[in-house]
Order: structure tokens, then sequence, then C-alpha cells
């Protein structure tokens, strides 16, 4: 067994109301969860304050994003204080969608990490390759690229779990095969070896997410360098008290 904590999150993405989210927090809050695994919920930031005053005190709230600096002029932004004053614990950082839909780049990307980290908030740092880029075989000089960005901002690790999501695998059915997984994990932890420390790349989780469902998550959580998975629409549903048990 991997003396790495197996991580889980669920991120929600925009939606649900109370209503709905309600539903799903009380499925979790009533669930036998491993105990052995690290469960975070990824809420919509107005949510926040909801999630962590219904959801129980053994699973953590995230925010999906936030901006790089603690307070100003910055419409519609939230930043890493008022996650805490929420009672969040965590922050997605870098999700394909904030990359490829809203135009964020590598360097804000580094920059969000570095403040989070400064902030006392962990970082669930995503990295992931498009379709084009896989099918060009450049996928380890993407990821790599990713990594280093956030690598270069990042002075304590024990708060920073990586998340590989292959582009082409988020909300489209689409699954990276276990061994896919594998080996771009086992890559990614050879590259920490290489440019950070023996250390890091032994006790970092890396995560998977891309269409992570109950039905694919055992095979996928057996593999050696998978250390859990950041789920998307499943977590919405019961399924998700299943993909937190594979490593059972």
């Amino acid at each position: 067994m991997s003396p790495r904590k197996f991580f889980v999150g669920g991120n929600w993405k925009m939606n649900g109301d109370k209503e709905t989210l309600g539903e799903v927090i009380m499925t979790l809050n009533t669930a036998s969860l491993n105990d052995e695994t690290e469960v975070v919920c990824g809420a919509p930031s107005i949510y926040l304050d909801y999630a962590r005053s219904k959801l129980d005190r053994r699973i953590g709230v995230a925010a999906q994003n936030c901006y790089k600096v603690p307070k100003g002029a910055f419409t519609g932004e939230i930043s890493p204080a008022m996650i805490n004053d929420c009672g969040g614990s965590w922050v997605i950082l870098g999700h394909s969608e904030r990359r490829h839909v809203f135009g964020e780049s590598d360097e804000l990307i580094g920059q969000k990490v570095a403040h989070c980290l400064e902030s006392d908030l962990g970082v669930i740092a995503c990295i992931g390759e498009k379709l084009e880029e896989r099918e060009a075989e450049t996928t380890e000089d993407v990821v790599f690229a990713q990594t280093k960005v956030i690598a270069d901002n990042v002075k304590d690790w024990a708060r920073v779990v990586l998340a590989y999501e292959p582009v082409w695998a988020i909300g489209t059915g689409r699954t990276a095969t276990p061994d896919q997984a594998q080996e771009v994990h086992e890559k990614l932890r050879g590259w920490l070896r290489a440019n950070v420390s023996e250390s890091v790349a032994d006790s970092v989780r890396i995560i998977y997410g891309g269409s992570v469902t109950g039905g694919n998550c055992k095979e996928l959580a057996a593999q050696a360098d998978v250390d859990g998975f950041l789920v998307g629409g499943a977590s919405l549903k019961p399924e998700f008290v299943d993909i937190i048990n594979a490593c059972s």
C-alpha cells in the first residue's frame, strides 16, 4: 500500500442550489466513508459558507478558484482570506476550465498557488493536456511545463495535491485507461524526483480527474501512482460515496 493518504475531491462546479446541494451533503454526512481517505468538496463560492456549516467536519471544503491577492478592486473575485473566513481549507487552481474557457495563464496560476499557500490554504493544482496535444504525443511536454510553474511557487509541498486531468476526458465520458493514468502519474513523480526532491516525489499526492465514476474508480485506484481523484459530475450523485471508498 502507498504511504500517501488517499485523497478524493468533489468539484461541484457551477451546479446546484441549497436544496439539491443539501441532499448531496446529507448523503455524505450519513454515509459510511473510508476513514483512511481524505475527502474535500469544492463548492461554488456563493455556497462556501453553507457547505461548511452543513457538511460533517470530517469532510473538508474547497473553493473552486480564487485571486492572487488578499483584497482589492477585483470585481467578482474572491480571496484566500475570504475562503478561510468561510471555513474553507482548500482551493482548486488551474482547472482546465479556468485555463481554456477563462484564459488563465500558467503564470497567473503560479501566482495564485504561491499566495494561497502563504495564506494557509491547501492547493489542489490541476494540470493536463488537450486532445490535440495527446494526439501530437506532447503530453509530457505540456504537463511538465504546467507542473514546473506550480513547483516554482511552492515552498512547502505538504499542502499541495497535484491533479492530473486530461482535458479530453473532462465531462466527455471518455476516461484515461488505468494504464494511461498510471503512465502519466509515474512520469510526473519522476519529474518531481529529478526537479524538486526525492522526498517530495515520494510524498506528494497525484490524483486523477476526468469522467471518474463508481464503475471505473476501483481499477484506477489500484494503480501504484494514482493517489485519489478529483471528481466532477459524479460528485453530485450517490455514487460519489463508492468513489470515496474505492481503495477500501
